[in-house]
This record gives structure tokens, C-alpha cells and sequence, in this order.
């Protein structure tokens, strides 16, 4: 439940998040993530921090292969994806009634 009102109509970089699909390319593949703002929120949608957080990863700031990974708050997944892209055995953790990650894979 937002504490704001949501108007879709109002704040036009907010389209985005109502698309039925967000596609990136991360780690030499192209990853597709599903989003359903309508049903689930703001879990359901991928968001800016998500994506700059993958482009950190990928530019090898960190070292990933061979590591273990949690990704608390998964929603789509995005970073934990890219994050086993690279290399890491990564764990998802999501409430079960807010996940949308097994329809992303």
C-alpha cells in the first residue's frame, strides 16, 4: 500500500514501471524481467538502483565468481541474476506473496 496516492498520468517517467516487460543486457546475455506494478507494486517493478547496482557489478568492481550471494528484498532480481551471470551461487529472498522471480527466469 503506497502513503501516496499513485496517479500513473502524473509523473511521466513512471510509465515505464507499467510495462509488461523490461529487458537489459548484462554479462554478455539479454535478460528479460517481467513487472506487474498493478498486482504486486513496487516489488514488480525494476528499479534505477537495480540496474546501476548490475552495471557495477559487470564493470568487475567486485569480485563474484566463485562467491555466495543473498539478495534480501530480491523483488524482480535483477542484481541477483547478473550477480550469477558473473559467476556468484546466489540465494533469492523475497516474501512469497510479493515474488514475481520465478516467472522471471
Amino acid at each position: 500500500m503506497a502513503l501516496v496516492p499513485y496517479d500513473e498520468t502524473a509523473v511521466m517517467g513512471l510509465q515505464r514501471f507499467h510495462k509488461p516487460l523490461a529487458t537489459f543486457s548484462f554479462a554478455n546475455h539479454t535478460i528479460q524481467i517481467r513487472q506487474d506494478w498493478r498486482q504486486l507494486g513496487v516489488a514488480a517493478v525494476v528499479w534505477d538502483a537495480a540496474v546501476v547496482l548490475s552495471m557495477y557489478l559487470e564493470m568487475g568492481a567486485v569480485e563474484l565468481r566463485g562467491r555466495s550471494a543473498v539478495e534480501l528484498g530480491a523483488g524482480t532480481g535483477l542484481v541477483g541474476i547478473v550477480a550469477a551471470l558473473l559467476g556468484s551461487e546466489v540465494q533469492f529472498a523475497n516474501p512469497t506473496e510479493t515474488s514475481d522471480l520465478r516467472r522471471s527466469f
